[in-house]
């Protein structure tokens, strides 16, 4: 059984049947989920952040800056959190999520029995990092969909790499948040 059948039966394959939104239908960016603020700014992104980690459920606090997340990561994020959003991606195999927070698939399916305990902060900081970077490309690309799609495949910005590896480490997600930047004011070189 995947983490996400264990998180949400049934979900993955009824997601991958349903059919593409209409073109003219809202994109769910940035903006749309920040409650009207723009796309690239930092509150915006933390909001849809926080959404893709389970929202006010296991983020008791608005996060509107880099100390705010820090304050809330070492406060403690519970397990839910994270299971939350590798539930609720579809575009990205739970196992490559997994893989880009250094944790295995088999841990993350254990830790869904005990939701309500606290991740350490180190993993915690990379379930974040993981879903500020999915909120930007949401942002640059129109929609978390696109978004996702995105992440799986070879980017020619950053080498033929694929965004979603090179998650795996700092550096690797800098690159990617420094193309997504570049790619969202039209800096190509």
């Amino acid at each position: 059984m995947t983490v996400a059948a264990a998180v949400h039966p049934g979900r993955r394959r009824a997601a991958r049947r349903a059919a593409p939104a209409p073109a003219d239908a809202p994109a769910g960016g940035v903006a749309e989920a920040a409650g009207g603020a723009s796309a690239g700014s930092d509150e915006g992104v933390y909001s849809l952040s926080s959404r893709y980690l389970g929202g006010r459920r296991f983020w008791q606090r608005r996060l509107a800056s880099r100390s705010d997340v820090h304050a809330a990561i070492l406060g403690g994020v519970p397990y839910g959190s994270l299971i939350h959003l590798v539930g609720s991606v579809r575009a990205i195999e739970p196992a490559e999520v997994a893989a880009v927070l250094g944790i295995s698939t088999r841990t993350l399916r254990r830790q869904g029995a005990s939701p309500e305990r606290p991740m350490p902060p180190d993993l915690a900081s990379k379930a974040w990092l993981f879903a500020e970077t999915l909120a930007r490309a949401t942002g640059v690309f129109g929609g978390r969909d696109a978004a996702e799609r995105w992440m799986t495949k070879p980017a020619l910005g950053l080498d033929g790499q694929r965004p979603i590896a090179l998650l795996r480490t700092v550096q690797g997600a800098e690159l990617v948040n420094d193309f997504l930047t570049r790619l969202e004011y039209g800096v190509y070189s």
